[in-house]
């Protein structure tokens, strides 16, 4: 990432500015067109946006700083020429800019009103960040990025990175689990795959926006080391690996500040520390005042006129520059890096237009990145994978007749067709909820001669009485959640549990396959033969979860977070207002407006676990394959600032299937291990392998304050190999010098 160049930059000569003034040709120039040099594409990102900024009027700038809600609002019209989405700023055509239109998020392109006939849902970012694959990560946002492009959106609203420290928050699913080093590196690959596609992407919601409850008044209270070394870390390596155009600030405060308004995230670390040269855009209602937030670092206020109070940054910005509150150069820089991230992704040479999408094409890419994220937690008497000639299979619960669970919220993508199941609550905001449209039933069917009977489980005992008839039972039980809220206990909703244990016990071949947002308890866990975390599986959900449970694809998942038994393993056993009456889960009572992350600080997830000696249900980077697997000692190698470990890993099981060998590491002093590097790799039967994993510089780092920088203490550091946070199955110990790390290399 290049450096930020100063506010004051060097200003082009006075005939280039007159000339560049009087252009007034509506039509995009030549690159070669002295008018316009902003449009030569010879010129760096910040050379164009220099020579762009010196040619626009006041108007025009404070144009560019503020977005309009794209899309009808209670009863309201939406702006003329936008695209029923997200965020709308008009085209200026003296300048040959073109519109700007946003549009959420993260799993696909999402409109807030209906737009043709819906979209390709990815899996959730849960499903992405358990498949520890970057180039899959990728593939999906160039997935997303190209269906945005080829429908008129310039800006996609993706890149969720908050980690999940409690697993009841109603957003988690976006994001991409506990761990900074994982969650950075996959949010970070799949925003360059947008960005690949000329569009901008953001990076979200920055940050310590852990929990929905009170979102847009609580404080997320954290030491700032404790922060670096946490959920700062996730944004700054995503930031490092994807380069997003714009960085999307959070609704909730941090240590008493408004998140949108503090100068200690948005210009002392992100914009110093990291050297951010892109924009900072504000959530849609996380705007407090003007001369303040821009101050402090905000650069466009998103839909003021629908969601803040009023539009900061049009007249009460205006008057504070007048009074001398704000200086016109910090304007000149918002404005300047606004359209920096969009001549970094090429979109104005590549202007975003509709076009012809490949659909069929583009919801392979959603299945591959499903049946990658898919973990098997369970598989007592190798129940799966299932045979062809399995016979009759139950299909019990959430609708899987007809499709598979989706989250709700801003990310929820409308599917190719409508959603095949209607009228459940809620039916408004965060609403309304909705299916892919990928009947894990006919997938199945296909594969057993159509031997399957579907009941919905609602009424238990016709459920367990068809389980009883039937060889096998396979039970889909869901959590429905969405954005602005949680839910208030890790159980399933409803009366799942004595669904499952009432057809476990009509028959002992019961298979459970979760669409969850996340860990859920599991009191019937013993008395079922298989477990399937399927996440919120996407548009050919039904179509992966099918081909996992016959063993066309190895379940190659591993979890990214911890699950934990119940609550009273978390650091905040309850969360004081959470639920949602719309689903029938009443308040609990008031929210709290302090969120004291100090609790586990740094300490996130299986860290936090082993601090406290606690034992999860399912560790951090846990899951089953229907292969085995025999990874060798670690061999360490130290060159150039980096460290490697070089371990063998071995396929000794008879089909082929995918290692995910995990290596972890202890600094001196430190009293937990944290993830520091892994592979994916593919065996075939009898096969093995030489595998090389990269230490992160800053995973075998600390965050000095005093130093204002990571730094590496001197002494013995353990490096162990394992298949999960806890599955250790080889260690090696090296002595490594003091040094000063950056996320590239450590250096003394």
């Amino acid at each position: 990432m290049s450096p930020r160049r100063p506010l004051q930059r060097t200003l082009l000569t006075a005939s280039l500015a007159m000339a560049v003034s009087a252009s007034t040709s509506l039509a995009a120039p030549a690159p070669s067109t002295p008018a316009r040099p902003w449009m030569n594409t010879a010129l760096s990102p910040d050379q164009r946006a220099d020579a762009l900024v010196q040619a626009m009027t006041q108007d025009e700038k404070f144009r560019l700083i503020r977005s309009e809600y794209g899309a009808i609002f209670n009863g309201q019209p939406k702006p003329a020429g936008s695209k029923d989405a997200a965020g709308y700023i008009p085209a200026i055509p003296r300048l040959g800019l073109p519109a700007i239109h946003e549009t959420d998020a993260g799993q696909g392109v999402a409109r807030p009103a209906a737009f043709g006939d819906g979209d390709t849902a990815l899996p959730a970012g849960l499903a992405a960040a358990a498949s520890f694959d970057p180039q899959l990560a990728h593939d999906g946002g160039a997935m997303i990025g190209r269906q945005a492009h080829r429908m008129g959106f310039s800006v996609l609203l993706a890149g969720g990175v908050d980690l999940a420290r409690d697993p009841r928050n109603g957003r988690n699913f976006e994001y991409a689990g506990e761990d900074p080093l994982l969650a950075g590196t996959i949010v970070g690959a799949a925003i360059a795959g947008i960005q690949s596609q000329h569009v901008v992407s953001t990076v979200k919601h920055y940050a310590m926006n852990d929990l929905e409850t009170a979102r847009n008044t609580l404080s997320a209270n954290i030491d700032h080391t404790a922060a670096r070394e946490s959920d700062l870390l996730a944004f700054e390596i995503a930031i490092a690996e994807g380069q997003p155009g714009s960085v999307m600030c959070a609704y909730n405060r941090v240590n008493s500040v408004y998140a949108c308004e503090n100068d200690w995230l948005l210009n002392q670390v992100l914009k110093r520390d990291w050297k951010y040269p892109g924009f900072v855009m504000s959530d849609w209602g996380a705007v407090h005042s003007a001369a303040k937030a821009a101050m402090a670092g905000l650069d466009q206020q998103s839909a003021g006129e629908r969601f803040d109070k009023e539009v900061y940054f049009d007249k009460p910005l205006r008057e504070a520059v007048a009074k001398g509150e704000v200086p016109q150069s910090r304007i000149d820089d918002m404005v300047h890096r606004v359209l920096r991230a969009f001549f970094a992704v090429g979109a104005f040479e590549h202007p975003a237009k509709e076009a012809p999408i490949d659909y069929a094409a583009d919801a392979k890419v959603s299945q591959r990145a499903a049946e990658a994220g898919i973990v098997l937690l369970r598989n007592e008497s190798n129940a799966l994978p299932l045979g062809k000639s399995v016979g009759a299979v139950a299909i019990i619960g959430s609708h899987a007749d007809v499709g598979v669970t989706t989250g709700g919220g801003s990310s929820a993508v409308k599917p190719r067709g409508g959603s095949p199941v209607t009228g459940i609550e809620p039916t408004t905001w965060p609403g309304p909820k909705m299916y892919q449209r990928s009947s894990p039933m006919q997938a199945i069917g296909r594969r057993n001669g159509g031997k399957v009977a579907y009941a919905s489980g609602e009424d238990i005992a016709a459920a367990a009485k068809l389980a009883a008839q039937s060889k096998v039972a396979v039970v889909f039980a869901e959590q429905w959640v969405a954005e602005s809220m949680d839910v208030p206990t890790m159980s399933l909703p409803g009366n799942q549990d004595a669904l499952i244990a009432a057809v476990a016990k009509a028959n002992p071949h019961t298979i459970v396959v979760l669409q969850t947002n996340g860990p859920v308890k599991m009191p019937w866990l013993d008395q079922v033969q298989g477990v399937v975390e399927a996440w919120y599986p996407g548009a050919n959900g039904g179509e992966a979860i099918a081909r996992v449970l016959f063993g066309e694809v190895e379940p190659s998942g591993r979890l990214p977070l911890t699950w934990p038994k119940d609550e009273s393993q978390l650091p905040r056993p309850t969360i004081p207002g959470a639920g949602l009456a719309a689903i029938g889960i009443p308040l609990q009572g008031e929210p709290q407006q302090d969120i004291d992350y100090n609790i586990e600080g740094a300490d996130v997830g299986y860290r936090w676990f082993q601090k406290k000696q606690l034992q999860p249900l399912f560790p951090f980077g846990y899951g089953l394959g229907y292969t085995t697997f025999r990874y060798g000692a670690p061999v360490l190698h130290t060159s150039g600032g980096q460290v490697t470990a070089t371990v063998r890993v071995s396929n000794t099981g008879k089909r082929a299937g995918v290692a995910v060998p995990q290596l972890y590491v202890t600094p001196p002093g430190a009293d937990t291990r944290r993830l520091a590097g892994w592979q994916r790799v593919t065996l075939a039967p009898g096969q093995s392998r030489e595998v090389t994993i990269t230490a992160s510089p800053v995973r075998l780092a600390s965050w000095d304050a005093a130093a204002h920088g990571w730094q590496r203490k001197a002494g013995s550091y353990r490096f162990e190999l394992g298949a999960s946070a806890t599955d250790i199955t080889g260690r090696a110990d090296t002595t490594l010098a003091a040094a000063h790390c950056t996320l590239a290399a450590c250096t003394p």
